[in-house]
């Protein structure tokens, strides 16, 4: 092995698509994947052992999913670098697998260049992010300009509470409550209240009750 050689962690609940991965990757002059996981707690176990210099990593998995995963190597090892793998590309998974840390994140379907090109990115120390989900992040950074009380008004939105009920609870006047809902529904693009917090959920701001 050569000093040059990416050593790359594999970690997905199906034996059959870590395999597959590791057929591929091992066929790419200078990766060589020198581990694989079935769960997430062996996943942080080899990465102790092992210190990959990257990690491919099954978004969902049970009981500890590929963010849990991530979060939990970054918090001991923060510069490990963690590309994540799912069939879907909800807003919420997006941005709690980048809030995580996660370097990468790519659709399942990716094209083998293109996610060769990514462990060659996140290796160099770049973000690799698909395009659509870039655009996904763009619009979430908006979302994210809600200040901590409008946020509390949102959930509270979202609990069905009427605007004195969220007054009451805030400890602020109605008319103030009014302002927060008026901004949240600009900031957020919503028409109404219920779609602000169909935004917020999906969106991952807030979770659904």
């Amino acid at each position: 092995m050569s000093a040059m050689t990416i050593r790359i962690l594999l970690v997905d609940d199906h034996a059959i698509l870590r395999e597959g991965l590791a057929a591929l990757l091992n066929g790419v002059d200078g990766m060589q994947v020198i581990g694989q996981a079935g769960d997430g707690a062996t996943a942080i176990d080899l990465y102790r052992n092992l210190l990959p210099d990257v990690v491919i990593c099954d978004l969902r998995m049970v009981p500890m999913d590929g963010t849990e995963v991530t979060s939990t190597i970054r918090a001991e090892f923060p510069a490990a670098r963690v590309i994540l793998l799912t069939t879907y590309d909800t807003d919420e998974e997006v941005f709690r697998g980048l809030r995580a840390g996660a370097s990468s994140y790519l659709l399942k379907d990716v094209e083998p260049a293109q996610l060769i090109d990514t462990v060659h990115a996140v290796y160099a120390g770049r973000k690799a992010i698909d395009p659509s989900i870039a655009a996904k992040l763009a619009e979430h950074v908006a979302s994210d300009a809600l200040t901590a009380r409008q946020l509390e008004v949102l959930r509270s939105l979202a609990e069905g509470r009427s605007n004195i009920e969220i007054a009451n609870t805030l400890y602020i006047s109605e008319g103030t409550v009014k302002a927060h809902i008026k901004a949240i529904l600009q900031k957020l693009g919503a028409r109404d209240r219920t779609q602000a917090v169909t935004i917020g959920i999906k969106r991952g701001l807030i979770r659904e009750l």
